[in-house]
């Protein structure tokens, strides 16, 4: 039988529907706390996650409170060392990021270990990122390496043998903390749902102080464009502001 050859490709006329589910562009105003809020739960973090001597959750209190006072992400906290952190005695401290840990899992990582050594996101392999620090969490750290020491390399926050942090173990005492601080309903909302959602508030804390937004995009790590992009809805006033424009427009065609 003489075969032929087709006129056009009829793969290109196959449609595939994709299952990925969209990622929002913009971050839900519903995650952010406030400041009072975020004490609370950073206080409830030290009645949590019993183990041992130590309650699990105060060992973390430093780790939860750099991503609130300093919008460290989660990884950038793991690796965060003794020699990182400036912490007068009085005013403000600086950390000097160098690196992140996430979790890659022991098959993806070169030294099978289960968190990577990684650069910083959205920076050349060795280039530094300083995050200047209020004195409240000068004091927290200070308390922190006082109380816990440090890794054999440095690390601030480790396991009691000396490991990095596990995602599941942070995440666990997170939400026993949630529902030690807050209402059920707050509970069952979004609001502070993931141990990353203090970031989000730090950052959101910031636009709404009238701190530029040049400046909050270099210390948390972000692009000016895309920290707008994603904050957008996160800063307050803007609704109220428009809703009273458009209330005055609207009084004018009256007159």
């Amino acid at each position: 039988m003489e075969l032929e050859a087709l006129e056009f490709n009829p793969v290109d006329k196959l449609r595939v529907r994709s299952t990925r589910k969209k990622v929002a562009a913009v971050i839900d105003r519903r995650v952010v706390v406030n400041p009072r809020l975020a004490e609370e739960l950073l206080t409830a973090l030290s009645y949590v996650g019993r183990r041992g001597r130590f309650w699990r959750g105060e060992r973390l209190v430093a780790f939860f409170a750099c991503m609130y006072f300093g919008a460290l992400r989660p990884g950038e906290a793991l690796a965060l060392r003794e020699q990182d952190c400036h912490l007068p005695a009085k005013g403000w401290g600086r950390l000097t990021l160098v690196g992140s840990r996430p979790r890659s899992g022991k098959r993806w990582t070169d030294s099978g270990e289960a968190h990577d050594k990684r650069g910083l996101k959205h920076r050349a392999e060795t280039e530094p990122r300083g995050v200047p620090i209020p004195p409240d969490l000068v004091s927290i750290l200070r308390q922190h390496i006082d109380r816990f020491g440090v890794a054999k390399d440095g690390r601030l926050f480790h396991s009691d043998r000396g490991n990095v942090v596990g995602a599941s173990t942070y995440s666990r005492v997170w939400e026993e903390a949630r529902c030690l601080a807050l209402t059920p309903h707050q509970v069952a909302s979004p609001l502070a749902g993931r141990p990353y959602d203090l970031r989000h508030a730090a950052v959101s804390l910031w636009l709404n102080a009238g701190v530029p937004a040049t400046e909050v995009a270099d210390r948390a790590g972000h692009s000016v464009d895309v920290l707008l992009k994603v904050y957008a809805k996160c800063i307050d006033g803007q609704e109220a502001t428009v809703n009273q424009r458009i209330e005055d427009a609207l009084r004018g065609s009256d007159q």
